[in-house]
């Protein structure tokens, strides 16, 4: 079981085998699982909100295309390493705040041969600053944990900035971890819809509500939200999937109406 101290985290980072899938291997920081890895098939993810967020970089572009994807929290590269496996020649950068995660991350689970990813190690607040308009086909924040994200990332003109470094069909896409009754998540919807030509939230459909802890991800883009995209979204899950947009994603955003009595 490698292990590895992170002084920015002030954790012990340690990678172990999945035991019930062949190949797979976990990374779990302070005793937290954080990410995990498919080595023998980078082209399955495991975790369901990057399965969310898979299928929607399935849809950019032509099928197999390759694709310039900017990932802001690097965890395990497992993204990276799905975008590779499925979009063979894409051109990567992938930004995390601990160098020695990511030393540690590359040394025992390196990418797979031919991958291009420029890792950044840095602020994201900063990095976004400097790099050029447009660059992007999809640009992933999975950074935020409710209470816990980093408040200079969770501002409106980030979120500008995130959508200033997507191309005009690009997509931002906002991974939040959140508890009931999901009111950061919320705030972050009704935020990137303020500012983007179109938004849509993706999630369990049993999360809707509020009343359960999870992920949801939010997508925007400087472009009209394309209407097949929805039907494809919900169709390739994983179940039950809500993939929630103009009146419906409203409804979310302005959360759970008070019961009456």
């Amino acid at each position: 079981m490698p292990t590895r101290w992170l002084p920015v985290t002030g954790a012990y980072a340690e990678i172990d085998e999945d035991a019930h899938i062949e190949g797979a291997l976990i990374l779990s920081i302070g005793g937290a699982q954080q990410s995990h890895v498919d080595v023998l098939h980078p082209g399955r993810v495991f975790y369901e909100y990057l399965q969310r967020i898979a299928h929607v970089l399935d849809l950019l572009g032509s099928p197999g295309a390759p694709l310039r994807v900017l990932h802001l929290g690097a965890g395990a590269l497992t993204l990276v390493r799905y975008v590779q496996a499925t979009r063979p020649g894409s051109a990567q950068v992938s930004v995390d705040l601990d160098a020695e995660l990511m030393d540690f991350v590359l040394s025992e689970m390196p990418l797979a041969e031919g991958t291009s990813c420029e890792v950044v190690v840095g602020d994201v607040a900063d990095v976004v600053l400097e790099l050029a308009d447009g660059s992007f086909d999809a640009v992933v924040l999975d950074i935020f944990a409710g209470a816990d994200a980093p408040a200079h990332l969770t501002s409106p003109d980030v979120a500008a900035h995130l959508l200033r470094l997507c191309a005009p069909d690009g997509v931002v896409l906002v991974n939040v971890g959140d508890d009931p009754p999901l009111a950061f998540a919320r705030a972050q919807s009704r935020q990137l819809a303020s500012l983007a030509a179109s938004t849509a939230v993706l999630t369990e459909a049993g999360m809707v509500d509020g009343a359960c802890a999870g992920n949801v991800v939010v997508v925007g883009r400087r472009a009209p939200w394309p209407e097949p995209w929805t039907r494809s979204l919900r169709a390739a899950g994983p179940h039950p999937a809500a993939v929630l947009t103009g009146a419906a994603r409203e409804l979310f955003e302005d959360g759970p109406r008070p019961e009456n009595g």
